[in-house]
């Protein structure tokens, strides 16, 4: 039992090793709409902020 357990960590672990070499790393971080830089408020979306600070 313990061995096949074993076998199944290995071969997880390979499929991780296979997987990252194939993507190129770690992933990347999405970077978000971000803050507005005129009042700080968090933008959802692309438009513009709604207090017009920043016109995209």
């Amino acid at each position: 039992m313990v061995k096949i357990v074993l076998l199944f960590l290995i071969a997880l672990i390979a499929l991780a090793f296979i997987g990252r070499l194939r993507v190129g790393g770690p992933p990347k971080r999405r970077r978000g709409p971000g803050k507005c830089p005129a009042c700080g408020r968090y933008r959802i979306g692309p438009g513009p902020c709604p207090c017009g600070g920043e016109k995209r």
